[in-house]
């Protein structure tokens, strides 16, 4: 008789779980992401992936959720991103508008969604696992020695300039992300830079150019026009990445309340020194910058963030334009070292020894690509 009771409670339970499952689906939303080009993945399996999320698996915490790394049935790494249930509704609606937002994005430089979760009381994003965390870590706690390379630096806000416009100018519509900062673009394996955290962002309706919603984003990044009237646009992010530029050319945070400079607020004296042409008081000595032509390109880059840091939004430049100064610079660079490679190489087989390459004749030979790359996007 007892066994025969347990049996049926056994049942009973499978049931109601069941039945709640294919409740949690409905309500997040499953009938219509289901047809959708997007995995959809079990609660079983992401528990088993993350071993029930222990807490060794934990990758990262915030206010809405924390992120987990699991390693699914056919060996691949993901991150799993689990949102606070104690928040109920508010934290359902960010997760459900982050679905909506990041099932619509393919860019090299976005991270990427994998699947989705919806059996559970709240849904669970499944993101490409990015081994190298973030590029806030890499500058402030890691103080990694790829960052010691100026044109590494380059490189990452130029790719993370090409996820924004993409943002912007390519996607339908187009995204504004909303919470732009060195903690939410992460590195890969090979230190690709990718945008990441789209649980602010807001989707730009169709023949309007602006959003007025209620402030949010990070103290220190937060575009001061926004933050006053209240009216987000696409400027917004611009101002945002011109944060991120600041701490790749100066290795310094926002706001410092160490710092003396500006009352522990690093923008304006960065601002001020960079229109003084004051470089060398905010700028790092880079230990890989050999070459006087790359001191040019960084104090170019700076000359941009101070643009993409304008009071007015309507005085910054575009992600595109933006995009198409520091891709202009990294191609620069690119062409100019690979000339230089190539004529050390034959020069020295023609007279036998090395050449020095800072000779006045062989700078100028390069020039015009110098100035392209300098002048791309801006009269």
């Amino acid at each position: 008789m007892v066994i025969l009771l347990a049996f049926v409670i056994i049942i009973i339970w499978r049931g109601c779980n069941r039945r709640n499952k294919l409740r949690n689906f409905q309500q997040n939303g499953g009938f219509l992401l289901k047809h959708q080009k997007i995995r959809i993945f079990s609660e079983k399996e992401l528990e088993k992936a993350t071993e029930k999320y222990d807490k060794g698996r934990l990758l990262g915490q915030g206010g809405s959720g924390a992120v987990y790394k699991g390693v699914l049935a056919d060996e691949s790494v993901v991150a799993i991103k689990k949102p606070n249930e104690f928040k109920h509704l508010i934290i359902k609606e960010e997760f459900q508008h982050e679905i909506s937002v990041v099932s619509q994005i393919n860019h090299k430089n976005v991270v990427k969604v994998l699947g989705l979760c919806l059996e559970t009381k709240f849904p669970l994003l499944i993101y490409e696992f990015i081994s190298n965390g973030s590029l806030f870590d890499h500058l402030y706690v890691k103080r990694s020695a790829i960052l010691k390379s100026w044109v590494n630096r380059l490189r990452i806000a130029a790719e993370t300039s090409l996820a924004l416009d993409y943002l912007h100018s390519l996607a339908d519509p187009p995204i504004i992300h909303r919470d732009v900062k060195s903690t939410n673009i992460l590195l890969d394996e090979n230190f690709t830079a990718k945008v990441s955290d789209f649980g602010a962002s807001v989707l730009i309706p169709s023949g309007e150019s602006a959003v007025v919603t209620k402030v949010q984003g990070t103290r220190g990044y937060l575009d001061p026009e926004y933050l006053i009237t209240g009216l987000l646009t696409v400027k917004s992010d611009v101002y945002s990445f011109g944060v991120v530029l600041m701490e790749l050319l100066t290795g310094q945070k926002p706001i410092c309340p160490h710092n003396s400079e500006e009352n522990g607020h690093f923008i304006q004296y960065f601002i001020s020194s960079v229109e003084q042409k004051r470089f060398s008081q905010v700028l790092i000595n880079f230990e890989e910058v050999v070459e006087a032509r790359e001191t040019e390109q960084i104090e170019a880059m700076a000359e941009l963030a101070v643009k993409c840091l304008h009071r007015y939004g309507t005085e910054r430049p575009t992600m595109k334009e933006v995009a198409e100064q520091l891709v202009g610079l990294k191609k620069w660079h690119e062409i100019f070292h690979a000339r230089e490679d190539n004529d050390d190489e034959e020069r020295e087989g023609m007279l036998g020894h090395s050449i020095n390459t800072n000779d006045e004749v062989f700078h100028s030979m390069s020039e015009s690509h110098y100035m392209t790359a300098l002048n791309i996007g801006f009269s």
